[in-house]
């Protein structure tokens, strides 16, 4: 047998080998893209109803259930990125009512400036203008120290610390006092853990001005509306 006829058959016998593997890896991927896609679906509506309990249980947190006897998820707009929230994002603000008469507003809202990074917050602000109480929605500070910002982490069960600002509003604690005892203000903070503190008590009092400032437009605003300041 010639040289160049072996070497063609060896060509040939890779060529078949490579087209069977490509073809193997082919129905692969393609039963594999179909059983995540499977998957996915499957398990979509019980993502989106784990999270929107988990949002419900939040908005629970700052503003309970017995305040309002309207559909809270229903009563809801957009929110453009807000940067005197701390917000890059779009996220949803939801309207409380009792018999059609505001009763709060419930946003997120995020400080920028922890010790580890972002803090996301979810505060109820009410008609009358108090801050009815802030929740920390997600963070990354120090276990053991600038955690306690987190009622679940914080050692004082009977009253944790982010409890302090609950029914508080600028009448009651003026807009300059709404800092920490440490740079003068009127919040409590624990002794080296001043950075979670300030991060968070200057963040809830950013909201509540920002709030009270667009309170009655928020108010008015259809349902599934957007907001967006409009720029000078």
């Amino acid at each position: 047998m010639s040289e160049p006829i072996e070497v063609a058959r060896r060509e040939s016998s890779v060529l078949r080998i490579s087209v069977r593997t490509a073809a193997i890896m082919l129905a692969f991927t393609l039963i594999f893209t179909a059983l995540m896609a499977g998957t996915y679906k499957a398990t979509a509506p019980r993502v989106a109803a784990s999270a929107l309990a988990e949002k419900l249980r939040l908005i629970g947190e700052v503003l309970p259930a017995a305040n309002y006897d309207s559909d809270l998820m229903a009563d809801a707009i957009t929110l453009a990125p807000q940067q005197a929230l701390g917000l890059d994002v779009d996220t949803r603000l939801w309207r409380a009512r009792r018999s059609g008469i505001p009763v709060a507003l419930v946003l997120e809202a995020a400080a920028r400036d922890g010790y580890s990074g972002r803090i996301g917050l979810i505060l109820a602000v009410a008609a009358d203008g108090k801050l009815l109480a802030v929740r920390v929605t997600a963070h990354k500070e120090t276990p053991g120290l600038g955690d306690y910002i987190d009622p679940k982490k914080d050692r004082n069960k009977k009253r944790p610390w982010i409890t302090q600002f609950n029914d508080l509003g600028f009448d009651s604690v003026p807009r300059d006092k709404w800092r920490v005892k440490k740079d003068g203000g009127r919040f409590d903070q624990m002794s080296g853990a001043t950075i979670s503190a300030r991060a968070v008590t200057n963040a809830s009092g950013r909201a509540l001005a920002w709030t009270l400032e667009h309170r009655d437009k928020l108010f008015a605003l259809p349902a599934n509306s957007r907001f967006e300041e409009k720029k000078q």
